[in-house]
C-alpha cells in the first residue's frame, strides 16, 4: 500500500486558516459529545477513547475537548445522533463517500443532495462505490530519530498493524478497523504522538481529473465539507499537492 494521503500537504490545506480549524474542531467536537453519551469516562468507553486520540492528533485543545464531553450530558438533551454514510459520484466518474452525524436525516440527505447536484454529481444507492474503498485504521506518526524504522517494524508487529509506509518525515501505519483500538492503546502505551489517528475509507484506486472538472468536484467538496452534519467526505480523486 503506497501513502494514500501526502499527509502533510493534507494538514496545510486543513490548518491554513482559524476558520479551517474551528469548522474541524466543531466536527470532531460532536463526535466526543456523541461517543461521552451514557458514559463520560474514556478508561471504561474505547468509543469515546478512540476519538479523544482522533481530537488530540487534531491538535484540538484539551479544553476544547473536556467542553464537548460535558455536552453529552447537558447540550445534547434527548437529541438522537446517527451516523449515516451516504455514497454517490463526482464529475468524471469520480467516486464518493460522505460520513454524517445528523439529527435530522432528511435535512442531511437534502442538503447532500443539493450540495452534489450543484457540482455536477448525484447520489447513488448504498453500496454503489463503497466497493471501491476498503475500511482501515490510520495512524500518522512522525518519523524521528528515536522512532527509527526498526523500531516502527517492532511496534507495528507487537501492534498487530497490517502495513505500515515510511515517508519523508512520517511513518503511515494502517490496521484493520476492529483492530485499531487495540493498536491505539498500544502505541499510547509507548508514548507514541499521533498526527493523525482515525479509521478512513481508503481507494483501491485513484482516478484524474482535467483542470475543468478538477475545479467543479473541488466545489463539491467543499460545499458537503461545509455542512455542519457531515464528519468526513473521502474519494478517489488523485488531488495535486497544491490542492490537498
Amino acid at each position: 500500500m503506497s501513502g494514500h494521503s501526502k499527509w502533510h500537504n493534507i494538514q496545510a490545506k486543513k490548518g491554513k486558516t482559524d476558520a479551517a480549524r474551528a469548522a474541524v474542531f466543531t466536527k470532531i467536537g460532536r463526535e466526543l459529545a456523541v461517543a461521552a453519551k451514557g458514559n463520560p469516562n474514556p478508561d471504561t468507553n474505547s468509543k469515546l477513547a478512540d476519538v479523544i486520540a482522533k481530537a488530540k492528533a487534531a491538535n484540538m485543545p484539551n479544553e476544547n475537548i473536556k467542553r464537548s464531553i460535558a455536552k453529552a450530558a447537558g447540550e445534547l438533551g434527548d437529541k438522537d445522533y446517527k451516523e449515516l454514510t451516504y455514497e454517490g459520484y463526482g464529475v468524471g466518474g469520480s467516486a464518493v463517500i460522505i460520513k454524517t452525524l445528523t439529527d435530522n436525516v432528511n435535512r442531511t440527505a437534502g442538503d447532500i443532495r443539493s450540495a452534489m447536484s450543484k457540482c455536477g454529481g448525484q447520489m447513488g444507492a448504498s453500496g454503489c462505490v463503497s466497493y471501491m474503498f476498503d475500511s482501515k485504521g490510520l495512524f500518522v506518526i512522525e518519523r524521528t530519530v528515536a522512532l527509527d524504522e526498526d523500531t516502527m517494524m517492532e511496534y507495528c508487529l507487537e501492534a498487530e498493524a497490517d502495513d505500515y509506509v515510511v515517508l519523508d518525515d512520517v511513518y503511515e501505519v494502517y490496521t484493520a478497523p476492529e483492530k485499531w483500538s487495540q493498536a491505539r492503546k498500544y502505541f499510547e502505551d509507548k508514548k507514541v504522538t499521533f498526527l493523525e489517528a482515525e479509521i478512513k475509507m481508503i481507494p483501491q484506486n485513484y482516478i484524474s481529473l482535467d483542470n475543468e472538472k478538477l475545479e467543479t468536484f473541488n466545489k463539491m467538496l467543499d460545499k458537503l465539507n461545509e455542512l455542519d452534519d457531515v464528519q468526513d467526505v473521502y474519494h478517489n480523486v488523485e488531488l495535486p499537492d497544491e490542492e490537498e
